[in-house]
């Protein structure tokens, strides 16, 4: 197994485990949150495909496009609204994490092994210092947003999956 097979095999499994956690959940559920002051899940998969398709662009691949506004409509100042006309569909989010890992697995792809071990970019090296920890940090920011949905899916009687 190679580098890149391992961050691969990290970027699929946090995005299926993402996935897993939204299978049964309906719009109108992405908009809880479990305690006031939280995100609620919409919100965490717009910040989170705005982050991917920033993460990628900083690295100076191929990016699958957003539209227009849906960086700024995920950003900290929307984090508090509760507004279902503010955000999107599960089919929609859905759509766009599709295109992001695409992209995502697409540019690890053509990533030469050794262009790993290279300092990341400048704007992120405080948390990821090189172009691998870019890669394998878009999927483990995933894993770490899935977290947050747990008890969501608790506070809406959802069965445990894991």
């Amino acid at each position: 197994m190679t580098a890149k097979d391992a961050i691969r095999n990290v970027i699929e499994f946090c995005d299926g485990l993402l996935r897993q956690y939204i299978s049964d959940l309906t719009d109108r559920e992405l908009l809880v949150r479990s305690v006031p002051g939280t995100n609620h899940i919409a919100w965490q998969l717009g910040h989170l495909i705005a982050n991917e398709h920033r993460m990628l662009e900083a690295l100076g691949g191929t990016v699958a496009p957003l539209p227009d506004g849906f960086a700024e409509s995920h950003g900290k100042e929307a984090a508090t609204s509760d507004d279902p006309a503010k955000f999107r569909s599960k089919a929609e989010y859905v759509k766009l994490l599709d295109a992001q890992r695409t992209a995502a697995l697409a540019a690890l792809a053509r990533t030469p092994e050794s262009q790993l071990e290279q300092p990341g970019p400048e704007s992120m090296r405080a948390y990821a210092p090189t172009v691998g920890a870019v890669f394998t940090l878009l999927g483990t920011h995933k894993l770490m947003h899935a977290g947050q949905f747990v008890p969501i899916r608790r506070k809406l009687g959802k069965a445990p999956l894991f």
